[in-house]
């Protein structure tokens, strides 16, 4: 296991206060309308699913971006990831994946899990777009992440990243987003599995970085460009895949592929009381950590796209 502990950073040089609050604004509309409906998103009506697609597609083609689609059917159903490419200035074929699954789980409205995570990528996505980097990034809204088609051949991550073979796309990375608008001051308020609580912080007030241990150089860069753009506190992990919580995403099914793919979260079910309840509504979001970090995560997909991997 590779521990990360979080220094004492001063306010990022790059943040800008009014900055934060209108991305604020923005994610707070994101999160309010994918969560909308009481009972989730999810194919147990296709009615809940949809829109939250629609939505995705919509504001990506707002930023002048055309999404494309991956579909496949299960059971009669189609379901689908929303995917959109951000050219390179290199024209190589190497790319940044960013993804975060649009779905929640059956009777939860989703708002921390995952239009959080949604409204993340749709505003990184906004960025990069103004901001080209040399190496492209692709975005993709996933599809299936929840019970019963998690970790399964079900799952929209994994259809994806099977898919990535039959390509001439060289990954050079992933990066899921998953659960990230949960924090609080509160003293004992962050649980971990047992060993982990030894080395990490009792206070769910900061972002963590998590992955394997073939991914620990893409958490260490990852965090570090965090840590030099946002004064928000980090933790990173690199362990085995088999400690509860590690491979809870859709950077699990890449894993599958053999790519360094890592996740971004708020730790979820360890921090949050909320996690696949009806009361995972969007008041429950601390929307100021919330917007900081996604400031943060827009310059840290910047700089990994710049860099490589």
């Amino acid at each position: 296991m590779m521990w990360m502990p979080d220094p004492v950073y001063s306010l990022g040089q790059n943040e800008s206060r009014k900055e934060i609050e209108l991305l604020g604004s923005e994610l707070r509309k994101h999160v309010s309308v994918l969560s909308e409906n009481s009972t989730g998103r999810n194919n147990i009506n296709e009615d809940n699913i949809t829109p939250a697609k629609n939505y995705i597609t919509r504001k990506m083609e707002s930023f002048g971006l055309a999404p494309t689609f991956q579909s496949y059917e299960l059971y009669g159903d189609i379901y689908t990831n929303v995917i959109v490419d951000i050219a390179g200035i290199s024209n190589s074929n190497e790319v940044l994946v960013i993804g975060a699954h649009y779905d929640s789980v059956e009777g939860s409205p989703g708002a921390n899990d995952n239009a959080s995570g949604v409204g993340a990528l749709i505003e990184i996505a906004r960025y990069i777009s103004e901001n080209p980097t040399y190496h492209g990034v692709r975005f993709i809204a996933f599809a299936n992440e929840e019970p019963p088609y998690f970790q399964t051949e079900e799952m929209g991550s994994l259809v994806y990243a099977r898919s990535l073979p039959e390509s001439s796309d060289k990954v050079i990375g992933m990066i899921s987003i998953e659960t990230i608008g949960y924090y609080t001051n509160a003293p004992n308020s962050q649980k971990y599995p047992k060993l982990i609580d030894l080395f990490y912080p009792s206070t769910g007030d900061y972002i963590a970085f998590i992955g394997n241990l073939g991914s620990r150089t893409l958490v260490s860069e990852s965090i570090e460009l965090f840590r030099k753009n946002s004064d928000v506190p980090s933790e990173g992990i690199a362990s085995p895949a088999f400690v509860p919580g590690v491979s809870w995403s859709d950077h699990w099914s890449f894993w599958m592929g053999g790519y360094d793919a890592i996740m971004v979260t708020d730790t979820a079910p360890f921090r949050y009381e909320h996690y696949h309840k009806a009361t995972d509504t969007p008041d429950k979001l601390n929307y100021e950590q919330y917007s900081k970090v996604v400031h943060g995560l827009m310059k840290t997909v910047e700089g990994l796209a710049n860099n490589g991997v």
